[in-house]
């Protein structure tokens, strides 16, 4: 009788330990140490400067970008991948944007160092990062970076040209400054042009980011990074300036809201003119994958939105070049899919928005759209597809964009076509497994 007592007891411990160990072996899961995502980027590309219209003199400029997830450590990136002259940096800093056009808050700044040096000279083709930098900021703050350049030969500049937002440049170094003099022009008359901006004070708006290509935040190890790859319609062509209203602005907004996935930041990575298989605007999106996307911190999951460039000239009834197939743009989406899964990054492909009616549409583009639509949205290599078709389409002429979401020209999105898109993402896709 004691020995089936005992047997009964020490059946009943045992499943004790069943029921707790799953829970101990929980409560001991070391906690993931704290490590760097990107909050904000910008994919560069080259500009002629052949005019010397920047570095002819000591300048400095100020570029504010708008962060999709809060820090209080960050790195700055600086670039000069595009350069073909060493790139001097005199000094930068980096302050919460003020409440006036170009000004910063004093109370935040930070002057950035680069391994203790307030300088640093960037070769020819490389990019470099800043020493971690001390400053507290919410999800969807408004970040400026300050930049002193003295004066040099810079014969190309490393920028990213759409950055819908009001940057400037200014003469001397002003990098600590609150604010830059007022941007003044010089009014037309009946003998002589306006002479644009800055022909009183030097102070110059400028719409691009110049030399800047990244921040990236300390962030706790469960956090991520999603990086949305394009081309103009994810670069956000005829949004609103200075409003973040891209779809990846909107996803970013809409991760942070929902509990499950407020631990991820989002970067923009479109390039206006960008394509899959072909250099145009930028390099294409096979060339710059390592750079843009594979080399970015943190990252967690990729969505790709690339194509209709490739097919809009491909096609184009008045000047075609750069043909191409339905055939050979998935074999160039299956690589970048190979690529990020080779790295641990989900992949996501977008289906590409009604184009019927833009300057370069054409019935052989339309159905190279359409064939590679039905390969994104059944194919077994990604981890998933987004129906921006389905988001974006005139439910009439489904071949085309709804007229309330797109600019005009039947091809590029506004404000409400973008949020539109921005809402199709199912975030279930994006949550991190646990």
């Amino acid at each position: 009788m004691m020995f089936h007592d005992m047997s009964r007891l020490l059946k009943t411990f045992a499943c004790c330990l069943l029921v707790l160990l799953p829970a101990a072996a929980q409560a001991k899961k070391p906690k993931l140490p704290d490590h760097w995502i990107g909050v904000w980027g910008a994919a560069p590309f080259a500009l002629d400067n052949k005019n010397m219209s920047l570095g002819s003199e000591d300048s400095t400029l100020r570029e504010t970008v708008h962060v999709s997830f809060g820090g209080s450590l960050i790195r700055v990136k600086f670039s000069n991948e595009f350069g073909t002259e060493p790139l001097i940096i005199g000094a930068a800093h980096v302050a919460l944007a003020g409440a006036d056009p170009g000004s910063i808050s004093l109370t935040s700044a930070n002057a950035l160092t680069f391994n203790g040096n307030p300088s640093i000279t960037i070769p020819v083709g490389a990019s470099v990062v800043s020493d971690p930098a001390g400053i507290t900021f919410p999800a969807f703050a408004n970040l400026t970076v300050s930049i002193f350049l003295p004066a040099q030969k810079i014969t190309h500049i490393t920028y990213h040209g759409t950055a819908l937002q009001t940057n400037e440049l200014a003469p001397g170094n002003l990098v600590g400054q609150r604010s830059f003099p007022p941007v003044q022009t010089v009014a037309a008359t009946s003998t002589e042009p306006a002479r644009g901006t800055g022909a009183t004070t030097g102070v110059k708006t400028i719409n691009s980011w110049y030399f800047l290509k990244g921040i990236d935040a300390m962030a706790p190890g469960d956090t991520g990074t999603v990086i949305a790859l394009g081309d103009s319609i994810t670069d956000g062509s005829w949004a609103t300036p200075n409003s973040n209203s891209r779809w990846p602005d909107v996803l970013a907004r809409r991760l942070q809201a929902n509990k499950d996935t407020r631990s991820l930041s989002v970067l923009d990575m479109g390039i206006g003119g960008n394509r899959i298989l072909h250099d145009g605007t930028g390099q294409s999106a096979l060339a710059r994958f390592d750079r843009d996307v594979l080399a970015q911190s943190g990252a967690q999951s990729l969505i790709i939105l690339e194509g209709i460039n490739d097919i809009g000239h491909a096609a184009d009834l008045k000047n075609p070049y750069d043909v191409v197939s339905a055939d050979d743009l998935i074999a160039g989406l299956a690589q970048m899919v190979e690529r990020a899964h080779l790295k641990g990054i989900r992949v996501f492909i977008g289906t590409l928005t009604p184009y019927v009616g833009a300057a370069y549409s054409s019935p052989a583009g339309e159905a190279i759209r359409v064939a590679l639509n039905n390969w994104i949205r059944t194919n077994k290599l990604a981890d998933g597809f987004i129906d921006f078709e389905a988001a974006t389409k005139d439910p009439a002429h489904p071949d085309m964009f709804l007229p309330s979401y797109e600019h005009g020209d039947h091809l590029h999105p506004v404000d409400a076509g973008y949020k539109a898109m921005g809402e199709a993402i199912d975030l279930k896709l994006l949550t991190p497994k646990k």
